[in-house]
């Protein structure tokens, strides 16, 4: 608990510098707020969750629908605005050291989601370890899977992240991309994109875009 307190003020002394002491007052007040719905998810589901200090800041919330169901939140986890993190059936989500979430992401876990420390990740991204069963072949209307996240990852914004992927240490993942399957350590992935501009007819005449 020292530890903490320690990097705490030293936390705000070095961002009183950056950014002046009334910015950093307001900024720590929105933390302060974001630790305490944290705290309130923790009791509301304390058979659940298992977590040490971390953030919730407005409209975020944490949903579990199965007393299986387990969230493991490390130490200065920081979740914005807006994020939806689900959990059914047995479900574990562990969420590294030092994770930050940004604005709308969502998170659905039913299996095993697990987020290595020290990630970010950029507004409205999806993350999902598992499929609906729309060819319903079983009495499960789900395909589940995993997901793995390693340390040290950027994940850009509007990525999914599908089922039974596995995200090496240090890679960056591009923007708008569709992610599924083993993505090597040290590595950027991204999907091929190809803009194509096509002539139409207008009237019975044809109009051409120049770029």
């Amino acid at each position: 608990m020292a530890h903490i307190s320690k990097k705490i003020v030293m936390t705000l002394i070095s961002e009183s510098k950056k950014r002046g002491v009334f910015i950093t007052i307001l900024m720590n007040i929105s933390h302060m707020v974001g630790i305490l719905r944290g705290l309130f998810y923790k009791i509301l589901y304390f058979r659940n969750i298992k977590s040490s200090i971390f953030s919730l800041q407005a409209k975020s919330k944490i949903e579990v629908f199965n007393n299986k169901s387990k969230v493991n939140i490390g130490k200065f986890v920081f979740i914005r605005k807006n994020a939806s993190i689900r959990l059914d059936f047995d479900g574990v989500l562990t969420i590294g050291n030092n994770v930050f979430i940004n604005d709308n992401c969502n998170i659905n876990c039913v299996n095993r989601i697990t987020i290595g420390k020290n990630t970010k990740i950029a507004p409205n991204v999806c993350i999902n370890d598992h499929d609906h069963n729309y060819k319903k072949n079983t009495s499960d209307h789900l395909i589940r899977g995993e997901v793995t996240i390693g340390e040290n990852v950027w994940i850009g914004s509007n990525v999914v992240i599908l089922r039974n992927t596995h995200i090496g240490d240090n890679v960056v993942i591009a923007a708008g991309s569709v992610v599924k399957g083993i993505v090597p350590p040290n590595t950027i992935f991204l999907n091929k994109r190809e803009t194509e501009l096509k002539p139409y007819k207008s009237k019975d005449k044809v109009v051409q875009f120049s770029v």
